[in-house]
C-alpha cells in the first residue's frame, strides 16, 4: 500500500473515530504479547512470547481513561509501566492470583509453571526468597522490578499447548492448571501440595481453565467438550458434549459469564459457529449463531470469545482477523443465522503497516471489569490499545 493511501486511510478512520470511541489510546510493545490480565481496575500484565527473553510488564492505563469527569483538564493519555521484569521463555498463559501481588505463567511448552512477585508492596514472597535479608535500598530496588519466585512441577514434560491456568480468592493462594481434560489440579502455592484432581475419561487439550463460583469450575477443550465441576465434591464432573454436528476439524474456545445461578457458556469454534448454553441445563444450546470469519487454519491459542462482566448478553471475539468484533447474544436463536457484530474495532488494522507485508492479527483482549464498553487489545505488531466504544443504537435514540 502507497504511503499516501494509507494515510488516507488513517485519517479517515480517525475521523471516524471521534463518532464511534468515548475513548481510545494507544501503546507500542518492543514486542507483541498474548496475555492482558487485569491486577487492579487500573493496571494490566502482559508479556512476549518470542521463544528466547521476553519482557513481563504491569502497565498502567492511561490517567485520562480513568478520570471521570473533566478529562479534558487531565493531559496524561499515554500507558506508563509501573513494574517490569524478564524471562528467558515465552509466556503463553498468565494468571493473576486475586487479593495478592503475584502471577502465574505458562510457557507453552510444558505444563510447569512459573510463580512471579510483582513487586510494589512489602507483602514477602510464596517460596523461600522472603528469607534472603536485604538492605533498606536493595528492598526498595526489588519493589520495581517483577522477580521469579518460584514454580510449581505440571503432571506432563510435554504438551500440545501449555497448561491453562484459573485462581480464585482463596485464604491460602491456589491455583488452577492443567493442559489436558484429564490432569487437572488444584494447587496451594505456599506447599506446593495438590488439594484436588478432575478426572475424566479423555485427554483432550484444553482451551480454557475457569472459576464460575467460589468452588465450581469449567474446563473447556479443543473438541468443544465441556467439563464442569466442584472442588468440594469427589463426584464425577458433568460433561456437555461437543455441540451437535460439529466437524471434526473444529477448534472450539469456550468462555463462562460469572455467576453460578445465571451462568451462560458461549462456544465458538474455528469455522465461526457460536453456541450459547445455560450451565444449568448443558444439554441443549439457548441459543446460536454463524459469524463471518476467515477461513484458515488456526492454533490453539489464535482465537479469544469473552463474556462482558458488566454488560448483558455481549461477547467480544478475536483471533480470526486484525478486528474485535462485539456481538449481543440477545438477539440470537435457537437456529442457526448469520451474526452481525453490534461493532468492530480496527484499531489496530488500520493504524499498522506491518513490514513483511503479513496482515495484523489481533493476538489477546480483555474487557474492563468494571467499566461496561471498555476493552483493552492487542495485535501483532505489537500494538496495545485501549477503547471504550459508543453504542450507535443506544447514542441514536
Amino acid at each position: 500500500m502507497e504511503e499516501s493511501e494509507f494515510d488516507n486511510i488513517l485519517d479517515d478512520w480517525f475521523i471516524e473515530s471521534l463518532k464511534t470511541y468515548k475513548d481510545l489510546h494507544v501503546y507500542q510493545l518492543e514486542h507483541p504479547t498474548r496475555v492482558i490480565e487485569w491486577t487492579s481496575g487500573k493496571t494490566v500484565c502482559v508479556a512476549g512470547y518470542a521463544p528466547s527473553k521476553n519482557e513481563i510488564l504491569e502497565l498502567l492505563l492511561p490517567l485520562k481513561l480513568l478520570a471521570d469527569e473533566n478529562k479534558g483538564l487531565c493531559a496524561e493519555r499515554d500507558f506508563k509501566v509501573a513494574h517490569g521484569g524478564f524471562t528467558d521463555d515465552p509466556v503463553r498463559c498468565l494468571k493473576h492470583i486475586p487479593g495478592s501481588r503475584h502471577v502465574v505463567t505458562n510457557d507453552g511448552r510444558s505444563s510447569d509453571l512459573q510463580v512471579w512477585d510483582l513487586g510494589g508492596d512489602d507483602s514477602g514472597e510464596f517460596y523461600q526468597d522472603h528469607h534472603r535479608f536485604e538492605t533498606k535500598e536493595t528492598h526498595q530496588n526489588r519493589l520495581d522490578v517483577i522477580r521469579r519466585t518460584g514454580s510449581i512441577e505440571g503432571k506432563r514434560t510435554v504438551s500440545e499447548s501449555g497448561s491453562r491456568i484459573a485462581a480464585r480468592l482463596s485464604p491460602q493462594p491456589e491455583v488452577l492448571h492443567g493442559a489436558q481434560s484429564s490432569n487437572v489440579h488444584l494447587t496451594e502455592l505456599t506447599s506446593g501440595r495438590t488439594l484436588f484432581t478432575l478426572e475424566t475419561d479423555s485427554a483432550h487439550p484444553l482451551m480454557s481453565l475457569q472459576f464460575v463460583s467460589d468452588s465450581v469450575f469449567l474446563t473447556g477443550c479443543c473438541n468443544g467438550s465441556v467439563y464442569v465441576a466442584d472442588t468440594r465434591s469427589s463426584a464425577a464432573p458433568q460433561l456437555s458434549p461437543a455441540p451437535a454436528s460439529s466437524a471434526p476439524s473444529d477448534l472450539w474456545w469456550t468462555d463462562a459469564s460469572a455467576g453460578l445461578l445465571s451462568c451462560r457458556i458461549v462456544r465458538l469454534s474455528s469455522s465461526g459457529r457460536a453456541v450459547v448454553s445455560d450451565l444449568r441445563k448443558l444439554g441443549g444450546a439457548v441459543s446460536q449463531a454463524q459469524l463471518d470469519v476467515q477461513s484458515r487454519q488456526y492454533g490453539l491459542d489464535d482465537v479469544t470469545v469473552s463474556w462482558a462482566p458488566v454488560l448483558d448478553d455481549c461477547i467480544a471475539v478475536s483471533g480470526f482477523s486484525g478486528v474485535v468484533q462485539i456481538f449481543n447474544t440477545s438477539s440470537w436463536r435457537s437456529e442457526v443465522q448469520d451474526a452481525l457484530p453490534l461493532f468492530e474495532h480496527r484499531g489496530h488494522t488500520v493504524s499498522s503497516q506491518a513490514e513483511d507485508g503479513a496482515p495484523v492479527v489481533v493476538t489477546s483482549h480483555t474487557w474492563h471489569p468494571e467499566r461496561p464498553r471498555t476493552l483493552l487489545s492487542a495485535a501483532s505488531d505489537g500494538s496495545v490499545h485501549v477503547w471504550d466504544w459508543v453504542d450507535q443504537s443506544v447514542a441514536s435514540r
